[in-house]
């Protein structure tokens, strides 16, 4: 059998339909256009994978690795990057290529009982990432308006109707409101940051990795914090299914060839945003609060240290803690957005259940509201305590990863699956080094959390 022509039967193989079909290829592609009116076209599942990269589980651990050790992190930040946009390159090419969602692909090569398994493990990540996300508005609500986090938490709720009236009114109106919502934060940050005055020649000192990053047993484990917290296993599963949303012929090989080149530049440009947001943050606490890493643990710490002229002397105001919390709403809706979509990509990929679209979305964010109303009503409605559960979602992450990242690095190096667009022995190789570095890394970070 030819090459391609056992590519072309592996695609007949295929047990699965299409991957939220609900928005699977609506969004129209010019065909004689310019590339900047196809890059155009192309934009936007990149925003919303590059949202998984800024959610306001990196915030806490970006700050306090500038609050405690300066600029010394930002290589740090610039290599999970690196790693982010190889992941997520592989990710949107099985979807372009194969015409199945992550999700799909393991199911059908995992079996029925393997992936109920593999589904469960998915599902506790997604879960823990929806945790975050939820917290993340709960507290910025409770900062806002003075509202208990309680009430916070069962308001997001309502982010599920809202989401169904988005998806009405066409995908490109959920990317364009992303996108918004990610403007909004780093020009919050990007103000404070300038306002903050940072050392410039020790910024981009901080750009080169340094030994003392893992000689200091603190350094270590923030660093462990920020690689764990940054590459998250639920966008490779989002990006994989929401590139189908364009139209291009399956069976072109120069249109898929086109759709997957484009989803990249898409993607890299995003991730380049989420990039500078997160040193961004991590060059607020280093400019503002360095020498205070000890007291700012928590969200509602930094808001209010903004405000405290005794930790960020003459330019503290009220009014750069109301831009922080601006900021932090904006990240949990943004993540919430992408949050629920991964959860029914997961649920149909996996366990192929059928349910009405509204139903399936509010179980998924139930998922992760209960938990949260759980924890709040034993430990009481504390900041400190609800957003140490905040840290522990951070272990079903690490535990999650390698459950995602294997089968990724197996499909995309299959011929069988990719026919000409498997990839290459480089890419390959280095796809292999990431999966088992950030493994282990991984369980080093649920050793010292625990």
């Amino acid at each position: 059998m030819s090459k391609k022509n056992e590519h072309n039967h592996f695609l007949t193989e295929k047990l699965n339909g299409l991957s939220l079909p609900e928005i699977n290829n609506t969004v129209t592609i010019p065909k004689d256009a310019g590339f900047w009116k196809k890059l155009i076209a192309y934009s936007g599942p990149g925003a919303l994978v590059a949202v998984g990269y800024m959610d306001p589980g990196n915030w806490v651990t970006s700050i306090a690795g500038g609050a405690q050790f300066g600029y010394l992190l930002l290589s740090v930040i610039l290599v999970s990057n690196i790693i982010a946009m190889i992941l997520q390159y592989m990710s949107a090419k099985l979807g372009i290529v194969t015409g199945m969602d992550l999700a799909q692909a393991t199911r059908m090569k995992s079996g029925k009982k393997l992936g109920i398994f593999l589904w469960i493990i998915t599902e506790l990540a997604i879960m823990a990432t929806d945790i975050a996300e939820v917290i993340g508005s709960a507290v910025a609500i409770n900062l806002l308006f003075g509202l208990p986090l309680l009430l916070g938490v069962i308001i997001t709720v309502l982010d599920v109707f809202i989401l169904l009236m988005l998806t009405r009114l066409g995908f490109r109106k959920i990317e364009a409101i992303v996108i918004a919502l990610i403007i909004t934060i780093l020009a919050v940050f990007l103000y404070e940051v300038l306002l903050a005055q940072p050392v410039w020649g020790d910024m981009i000192k901080g750009f080169i990795p340094q030994k003392e990053v893992f000689l200091d047993k603190d350094a270590l484990f923030i660093t462990l914090g920020i690689v764990g917290a940054t590459v998250m296993p639920h966008n490779l599963y989002l990006h994989s299914s929401i590139v189908q949303a364009r139209q291009y012929d399956r069976s072109d090989r120069d249109e898929l060839k086109e759709a997957i080149r484009f989803s990249k530049i898409d993607s890299n440009i995003q991730l380049s945003i989420a990039f500078v947001i997160n040193c961004l943050l991590l060059i607020l606490g280093a400019s503002m609060f360095f020498g205070h890493g000890d007291h700012l643990d928590t969200l509602g710490s930094l808001y209010r240290a903004l405000s405290d002229n005794t930790i960020v002397g003459s330019i503290a105001s009220p009014m750069l803690s109301v831009l922080f919390a601006v900021a932090l709403l904006a990240s949990g809706q943004n993540s919430t957005i992408t949050g629920t979509l991964t959860g029914q990509i997961v649920m149909e990929g996996f366990i192929k259940m059928s349910m009405p679209v509204w139903a399936r979305r509010l179980v998924t964010r139930l998922l992760a509201v209960i938990p949260v109303v759980i924890c709040i009503l034993l430990f009481g409605g504390t900041e400190e305590v609800v957003e140490k559960l905040l840290i522990y979602t951070q272990v079903f992450l690490s535990v999650a990863l390698p459950v995602s990242m294997v089968p990724l690095t197996l499909f995309t190096s299959s011929k069988k699956m990719m026919g000409e667009f498997k990839n290459n022995k480089l890419l390959t190789t280095v796809a292999w080094i990431m999966t088992i570095a950030l493994t282990l890394l991984n369980i080093n970070l649920i050793i010292s959390t625990f």
